[in-house]
């Protein structure tokens, strides 16, 4: 994949995950960066469970992006919120 479908696919699935997450949504770069991390993150774990990782820009790789997002969200929230304490 491209750099700019790294970052399409990054900026789709931080921005519905960041809603999932906290319903608010956060800023757009945080959302991007996020998202692209999410991507990978996603991509590994599902390849280490032994289904197809992020393949290109279609439905299932958003899938899978977002469930890595999702995933980099509860640690982030987790991480700054326990800062925050």
């Amino acid at each position: 994949m491209s750099i700019l479908a790294w970052i399409v696919l990054g900026l789709i699935a931080g921005f519905i995950a960041s809603k999932l997450v906290n319903r608010s949504g956060g800023s757009l770069v945080l959302d991007l960066l996020l998202g692209v991390v999410g991507a990978f993150v996603g991509g590994f774990l599902f390849t280490r469970f032994g289904m197809a990782g992020v393949s290109g820009l279609n439905l299932y790789s958003i899938l899978v992006a977002i469930i890595g997002a999702v995933i980099v969200l509860f640690i982030y929230h987790a991480i700054v919120g326990r800062r925050a304490l």
